[in-house]
């Protein structure tokens, strides 16, 4: 009984949330463009689907992803885990001993970012736009190759205690100069897909993740040390999409190069 009431609360309270959204269009619809929705039945349906769908998706986070993520950060981070192999229990820990630390932050932020609904929604309408010149998998493997390599990062972050803007400086930096030199293409889809990570599943796991290390590591502040993960899930795609872009022009510039020197090739051998 206390779960049905707790499942009711979140669908009242996304409601709410997505109320402002429904206004606002139908405002638009009926008083600026005055004409009536097309398909309204269907509409009304899909969004009673999303207000069920972000609710159900929203208690199971609450009850199983964001604690298990906090658990596996706490488990990983734990001194009787870590110092399992070690000679002398006394041994000072150094960030080389989080190994299992990194390699869990790589594997949860690459499959939270494939898993995430607005990255999917993001790359379908890319292809489409692009008329399938942006696939949909290699920007979703790109981004998620991102966030695996920033929660990486921002995990080692914590670990060792590093100020969180020397990375943010030198990765925007990174970005700028990225910027010259990508295809135009490509730009303005890579500084969204920095956006988009930032969503529904990404962001409680990440979190967890973060708040996770910064409780269990000693010497490290839950709120000066445990946020700030996000932040490296946000950047890190924009370089990764952009690099993608590039070694994708690369290769094709070096395949149509190759083509090039076969046909003169052939030509001069008549």
């Amino acid at each position: 009984m206390t779960f049905l009431l707790e499942i009711l609360l979140v669908i009242f309270s996304t409601l709410k949330d997505v109320m402002p959204i429904v206004l606002i269009i139908f405002g638009f619809q009926f008083f600026i463009l005055r004409k009536p929705v097309v398909n309204l039945k269907r509409v009304v349906i899909g969004m009673i689907y999303v207000i069920l769908g972000l609710s159900f998706f929203l208690v199971g986070l609450e009850k199983a992803l964001f604690p298990l993520g906090k658990l596996m950060a706490q488990q990983l981070t734990a001194p009787e885990f870590i110092r399992s192999g070690m000679e002398s229990m006394d041994m000072a820990l150094d960030w080389k001993e989080y190994v299992w630390v990194y390699i869990f932050a790589a594997a949860i932020g690459f499959s939270t970012t494939i898993a995430e609904p607005s990255l999917i929604a993001v790359a379908i309408k890319a292809n489409d736009v692009s008329g399938g010149a942006i696939g949909m998998w290699g920007l979703r493997i790109s981004v998620a190759i991102g966030v695996a390599v920033g929660i990486t990062l921002g995990s080692y972050r914590i670990v060792t205690g590093i100020p969180i803007h020397y990375f943010m400086i030198v990765g925007y930096i990174v970005v700028v100069i990225q910027t010259f030199f990508s295809p135009k293409l490509i730009i303005g889809l890579a500084y969204d897909s920095g956006g988009v990570t930032t969503s529904t599943v990404t962001v409680p796991l990440v979190a967890a993740l973060g708040l996770g290390l910064a409780s269990t590591i000693p010497g490290r502040s839950t709120l000066i040390d445990g946020f700030g993960l996000i932040a490296f899930a946000s950047l890190f795609p924009i370089m990764s999409v952009m690099l993608y872009a590039q070694l994708s022009e690369w290769i094709a510039l070096r395949k149509k190069r190759s083509e090039k020197t076969v046909i003169q090739e052939k030509d001069n051998a008549f």
